[in-house]
């Protein structure tokens, strides 16, 4: 069996010049790699080869490991460069000045890794496809650590783990080694749990949160898409809610699945501020209220809009609040700006799954307009010190139930 060091130098050989100048065949009788280099005028391979003895090592464009695993990692890791990166590849030297141009990004180390991480993958995937067994796994495997929790006997070594880390710092299994992260790789996991969440026989867990583990991972179960679509077009905004409190069990159940909602390199940046006691929500109306009269004598192009607003609040209706119970206040560090949008994807989480539970919602837009600038707002909002709203969202029974699905502008798409 021959040396995955050995395997991989081969086909860093074939691939050191173009097609066929380079060759090399692995020899399954003897254990050895035999070596052709029309520079060098040297050919130990025979001249007729036998397809069951013999087996010729692949070029790395073969096994997508040349310029088209630069065009991956650019694709997926800096897109915006795409088109810059891809002009380098129109001369000679090409891959110098991608490494240049990382090393100035500060992006090297990572296409590093990334580049031996998907070198592994392809060779091993490879071997497997010609029934090639290795005498040992790739080089320099370290003993593994606990930081993922293998059982070897579920692990079929499939390497899906490894695909699917979106920082590729899982190293695939091998003969007599199961998938791990390096100890100076640990710190780069985003404990996203994809490689978890992906193992076909949940063979893998993350050393992470484990008492948030469920005892036996759920079945999935995919919506009937008809079903989920108008689910989607039934949601409506609810501007008339029964009075009476929504248990705080309900609320809790909504927010919990929330934290499941997708977060930019999965910080999980939002926390919840639930205004629970209708009477306060009552004080935050009143406080948004006295904004928009402040901005309606202004020549703020809302002007009118906002006039009409506390005018209605003067004659009894709650124009800002809707009469609601509850409100829900997002909120998320103060610095660096994109906690905003991460709190948006997991207000729409509870938007639509609130009406599972029989309740409806209302995107507080002028509470949270207000909030970023009227003082008397902010303190009674009494968020954390260094957070801010992101935005709010109304929350209680429905006074009526939806029964139509309203028209809505016809569908506008571009294709690129």
């Amino acid at each position: 069996m021959p040396k995955y060091t050995d395997l991989e130098s081969a086909i860093d050989f074939v691939s050191s010049s173009p097609y066929d100048d380079q060759r090399a065949v692995y020899d399954r009788k003897t254990d050895e790699f035999l070596y052709a280099s029309d520079a060098a005028g040297e050919n130990e391979i025979p001249d007729e080869l036998d397809d069951q003895r013999h087996l010729e090592i692949p070029h790395k464009n073969d096994l997508d490991l040349g310029r088209a695993l630069v065009f991956r990692f650019v694709r997926d890791g800096m897109p915006e460069d795409e088109e810059q990166v891809r002009q380098f590849f129109h001369r000679r030297g090409a891959y110098g000045r991608f490494k240049g141009f990382l090393e100035e990004r500060g992006m090297l180390q990572r296409w590093n890794d990334y580049e031996q991480v998907e070198w592994r993958k392809a060779i091993l995937a490879w071997c497997r496809e010609n029934d090639l067994e290795l005498a040992d796994s790739a080089p320099a495997a370290p003993a593994p650590n606990d930081f993922l929790q293998v059982d070897a006997d579920l692990c079929t070594r499939c390497g899906r783990c490894t695909q699917v880390c979106p920082m590729g710092i899982v190293a695939p299994a091998g003969p007599g080694v199961l998938p791990f992260v390096k100890d100076e790789d640990v710190a780069r996991c985003l404990f996203c749990g994809h490689c978890e969440a992906f193992c076909p026989t949940q063979a893998l867990v993350l050393n992470f949160r484990l008492e948030d583990r469920p005892a036996h991972p759920p079945e999935a179960r995919a919506l009937a898409p008809a079903e989920l679509v108008r689910h989607l077009k039934s949601r409506r905004s609810i501007r008339r809610f029964r009075p009476g409190p929504v248990p705080r069990e309900t609320i809790l159940e909504i927010l919990d699945a929330a934290r499941y909602a997708p977060s930019g390199t999965n910080q999980q940046p939002v926390q919840w501020h639930v205004v629970y006691d209708s009477k306060r929500v009552r004080t935050i109306a009143a406080h948004t209220v006295d904004w928009m009269r402040l901005r309606s004598q202004t020549d703020d192009p809302l002007g009118r809009l906002l006039a009409q607003l506390v005018a209605g609040w003067d004659a009894g209706f709650d124009v800002a609040c809707l009469g609601a119970p509850h409100l829900l206040a997002a909120h998320v560090p103060a610095d660096p700006p994109g906690g905003p949008t991460d709190a948006i994807i997991a207000l729409t989480h509870v938007d639509l799954l609130a009406p599972a539970f029989g309740l409806g919602t209302c995107w507080a837009g002028f509470v949270s307009a207000a909030a970023t600038l009227h003082e008397p707002l902010q303190k009674e909002l009494a968020l954390p010190e260094g957070r801010k709203l992101a935005y709010a969202l109304l929350l209680g029974r429905p006074q009526f139930k939806p029964r139509g699905i309203p028209r809505r502008n016809a569908l506008e798409v571009t294709w690129g």
